[in-house]
């Protein structure tokens, strides 16, 4: 999945996916230029139907452009589009679905609230655990 948008300045911005395992991302980069952000994630384990985001981060010299929510709406949309449920233990992922869940349901997205055993399957990914 590779999608073409415009920040907040008008700049061309790519958001690709990358997976990897255990953790896979989504990343956001001047056209043509390396990953300036990323939001990671992990599908969890044995479901295959549950994609918990736990982390979103944009380089400080590119902060203010919009590139987090440009980030958020792309992962969002190919969550749609792949039929995954989405686990928002990250901040920016939670805030975005508490102002905007409903108009995300309306396009056909699934979301929960993230529970102990999803924390869990994030600490295990990030101590390198299987």
């Amino acid at each position: 999945m590779i999608t073409t948008l415009k920040d907040k300045r008008g700049a061309t911005m790519t958001v690709e996916l990358e997976i990897d395992t255990p953790v896979s991302s989504y990343t956001v980069s001047p056209e043509g230029e390396p990953a300036v952000g990323r939001a990671d994630f992990i599908d969890s384990p044995g479901t295959g139907h549950d994609r918990i985001f736990f982390h979103t981060e944009v380089d400080d010299e590119f902060g203010g452009r919009g590139l987090a929510g440009l980030l958020v709406r792309a992962a969002l949309d190919d969550s749609i589009r792949s039929k995954v449920t989405v686990v928002p233990v990250c901040p920016v992922f939670a805030r975005h679905l508490r102002t905007h869940g409903s108009e995300f349901t309306a396009r056909g997205g699934v979301f929960r609230r993230p529970t102990p055993a999803d924390i869990a399957v994030v600490t295990r990914a990030a101590r390198g655990e299987a």
